[in-house]
């Protein structure tokens, strides 16, 4: 093998021992937070029919895709875990009871280009309510989101939340400067969701590109640059003006989140639009307050995705939550636990003759409840104690032929050096 072809591809990532600890310690905050809300989890396959991802135009998405042709079949390696779901959804409709609550941990893959907190294959915890069309969905995610961070022991002010509402940003260019090009709001979407990447002067070029599917005069993207710039909901009511069913909304899910006592945790953004095609109101992301890291968490309401699959129309809203910005966030901020290896006890047998005696001592302990590592071989007391105590034991069961001929086995307390006798296991 080469020396590139001993390394994980690029973009991916190795888990050992240790990372893999702080991995599970991750996904059980995740899995405990959902748990409380009252979430169910559920999982799908890691590979999936390419056209699941192809259901709509202008999504960044469908160019990322690992994907291959098998036996005639046109297949993709999952690049989010929302089509799946929908799928699962629409093969059970009307047999499942609403509104649903499931919540997921998949390993997600996409081919882009690597920047800080973003791998070419990462996990993501996603929860999501089908069958609730008002934003009190919408607020219990929210409050889900800011549980989690939380648990994982962030201070309130260390990340904050930008809220809009992709409805509110489709009445005003729908019905202004996209009356007579309706099909031209979601490739626009997918542009102005890079701004804050790019930058303004790069996003107009974008939307005024001859050859794109925007195709924007010059004004109009400019107008567009500067509706994106609002951050405040009461100028964006008096450019909506009276009547915005979104600025209900967003009112409403303020007022919601007040309850939760969340409300001073999130701000209002029209610049929030996400990238995805298929959102159709609210849309939230949680970013780094020190703005030194991309987007923790994103989510929103896609009612209209199961109608685009061929299925009967379901309200339905979610977030995804990546592993790798959040970790990378703790890192900075000092909060990665240090999660030692779980190890009770060795059991070490100075010779063959002693294996049996020595295999039913660690089989019993193990019966009991306790991590028990079997030397696998004789070495040298001492080394068996250097490495007992180097791998995090707290005891070693030393079996012996004199302990063997008396019935019992010898206990080292690696921390203490105090030994006992001990029955041995007949």
């Amino acid at each position: 093998m080469s020396k590139a072809e001993q390394q994980a591809p690029r973009g991916t990532r190795d888990f050992y021992p240790e990372d893999l600890r702080l991995r599970s310690w991750l996904f059980d905050r995740f899995r405990e937070v959902a748990t409380r809300f009252g979430f169910e989890e559920v999982d799908a396959p890691i590979v999936e029919h390419a056209a699941l991802y192809q259901r709509k135009s202008g999504e960044e998405i469908v160019d990322q895709l690992y994907h291959f042709t098998l036996h005639g079949r046109h297949l993709a390696l999952r690049g989010e875990f929302t089509p799946s779901l929908a799928r699962m959804v629409m093969a059970r409709q009307g047999a499942l009871r609403l509104p649903l609550r499931w919540f997921s941990i998949p390993q997600c893959w996409r081919y882009e280009r690597m920047t800080r907190g973003r791998r070419r294959e990462h996990y993501q915890w996603n929860m999501d309510i089908w069958g609730e069309p008002s934003v009190s969905a919408e607020a219990e995610l929210i409050a889900a989101v800011f549980s989690a961070l939380d648990a994982l022991g962030l201070d309130p002010g260390d990340a904050r939340m930008r809220i809009n509402s992709r409805a509110l940003l489709e009445e005003a260019l729908r019905q202004q400067l996209l009356v007579d090009r309706p099909e031209a709001f979601e490739p626009l979407c997918v542009v102005i969701d890079k701004l804050a990447k790019i930058g303004s002067e790069a996003v107009v070029d974008q939307l005024t590109d001859p050859g794109g599917p925007v195709g924007l005069a010059r004004a109009e993207a400019d107008a567009v640059v500067d509706l994106l710039a609002v951050k405040d909901l009461e100028e964006a009511a008096r450019r909506a003006g009276r009547g915005s069913a979104a600025i209900a909304e967003l009112r409403q899910l303020l007022e919601l989140l007040e309850a939760y006592g969340l409300a001073d945790r999130v701000v209002f953004d029209a610049s929030c639009v996400r990238g995805l095609a298929y959102y159709t109101g609210i849309v939230f992301e949680v970013f780094d307050a020190r703005g030194k890291l991309r987007s923790i968490c994103g989510g929103g309401r896609y009612d209209r995705l199961l109608q685009s699959l061929g299925g009967a129309p379901i309200p339905a809203v979610g977030f995804g939550f990546g592993d790798s910005v959040i970790m990378e966030l703790l890192a900075e901020r000092g909060r990665l636990p240090e999660i030692p290896r779980r190890l009770d006890a060795v059991v070490y047998a100075f010779g063959e003759a002693e294996r049996p005696a020595a295999i039913r001592l660690a089989m019993r302990l193990r019966g009991e409840g306790q991590v028990v590592e079997l030397a696998l071989r004789p070495v040298r007391l001492r080394r068996a104690l250097e490495d007992a105590d180097r791998a995090g034991a707290a005891r070693i069961y030393l079996v012996g032929s004199d302990e063997l001929a008396r019935g019992v086995v010898k206990v080292r307390d690696l921390g203490s050096g105090e030994e006992r006798d001990e029955p041995l296991p007949h």
